[in-house]
């Protein structure tokens, strides 16, 4: 073939103006590409940084304003657990402070107390709730007061007998529990004002009086530092408040009915006047050291700690056996029953414990204390079957 053709067979070829041509028409296509190629690519990660931003907020993720978000949000996580534990720290502060267990058999006296009032079943209705809630609120919050009051005047003693309550562990500053205290009083007067209810204005304040007189150091106060007057400032008034008032709450506010006394309210104001008196005897035994500090002269730094303990053994079975004697004299059978074997029954159980208690251990005396509660919970329910 002749070459004029520019075409060789055997090989392909091109003239070289044909392939300066073509050379530059390859090479604008693939430029094109590249340039193409280069936009999508520039559009992707536009795509991608704007959702970024949409999804976690702030710039990109290759800035550094963004490393020191992820940072923080990792360093500082959402503790359930740390806030659960301090939701549990502040409900146990003021469980001390308020001395539940305490209140706990408070509430059940009054609420037992309330119950004997009732006549009818028809009086069982949502008025007498409502009554029971208006005359408990305000007693709870002068209880409040009379142990907030109590912690605020007995720091010193404390810090020997009890250095696990707040005010002296510190978890309650001074400031914080006088308060406390103050705005327990004005909730509770308040509270009674309120409901206009004359047994309970005239609880609280005997309750106020009493209580205040017993804790507070003042000339011709401070009743706690003798038995006599000890007794007296305590005994009345938390029968009072537990039991007698209640009663007269109920009938003669809320259920508008003549008052009464029944064979039920009258055991129980005998034998409930025992479970107090014991109380107030006892409870000093476990703290005869920080008393003794303070200068105190109650019954178990006077007689010593093992007597008092025998009298209040004593007290509460002298009790026991008056309570049986009551029930025994029932005209209903189930009731002469179930009170004389019941009140039996404590009694046997009460003295077995008693005689294994060992005097020398606070921990001991501490725990047959909080027996004695447990047993006054028992006579809450008890007296409800006594006709």
């Amino acid at each position: 073939m002749a070459s004029t053709s520019g075409l060789v067979l055997g090989s392909l070829s091109f003239p070289p103006s044909t392939r300066s041509s073509l050379s530059i028409t390859t090479g604008s296509i693939a430029r094109r590409a590249l340039w193409h190629k280069k936009r999508k690519l520039q559009s992707l990660e536009h795509n991608w940084n704007h959702s970024y931003k949409f999804i976690h907020g702030g710039s990109t993720p290759h800035k550094p304003k963004t490393r020191n978000f992820l940072m923080k949000a990792t360093s500082e996580p959402f503790d359930t657990q740390t806030i659960w534990k301090s939701t549990k720290d502040i409900l146990h502060t003021v469980q001390k402070f308020t001395i539940s267990y305490y209140l706990i058999t408070v509430i059940m006296c009054i609420s037992s107390t309330s119950v004997l009032a009732v006549e009818n079943l028809s009086d069982i209705s949502p008025k007498f709730f409502i009554g029971l809630f208006k005359f408990i609120i305000p007693i709870i919050f002068m209880h409040w007061y009379t142990v907030g009051i109590n912690q605020l005047v007995d720091v010193e003693i404390d810090k020997i007998n009890k250095p696990y309550r707040p005010l002296v562990s510190g978890k309650i500053s001074y400031k914080t529990g006088v308060i406390i205290s103050i705005s327990c009083l004005f909730m509770g007067f308040g509270l009674g004002w309120i409901t206009k209810s004359k047994p309970l204005l005239w609880c609280l304040v005997m309750y106020f009086v009493a209580m205040t007189g017993y804790s507070i150091n003042l000339p011709l106060l401070r009743w706690k530092k003798f038995t006599i007057p000890t007794l007296l400032s305590t005994v009345p008034p938390m029968l009072i408040a537990n039991n007698i008032a209640p009663f007269l709450h109920m009938k003669i506010y809320v259920l508008e009915k003549t008052t009464i006394f029944p064979r039920s309210i009258v055991f129980t104001i005998v034998v409930m006047s025992f479970y107090y008196l014991v109380i107030m005897l006892f409870k000093d035994i476990p703290d005869i050291e920080g008393d003794t500090a303070a200068g105190l002269q109650n019954l178990s730094i006077r007689l010593g700690p093992k007597r008092v303990f025998w009298l209040c053994v004593l007290l509460l079975e002298m009790g026991y056996g008056i309570a049986i004697i009551m029930g025994a004299t029932s005209s209903f059978l189930w009731s002469k029953i179930v009170t004389v074997i019941a009140h039996g029954i404590m009694a046997l159980i009460f003295w077995y414990r008693a005689n294994s208690v060992d005097l020398k251990s606070k921990d001991a005396s501490q725990s047959f204390y909080m027996f004695i509660f447990k047993l006054l919970c028992v006579e809450n329910i008890l007296i409800l079957l006594v006709r």
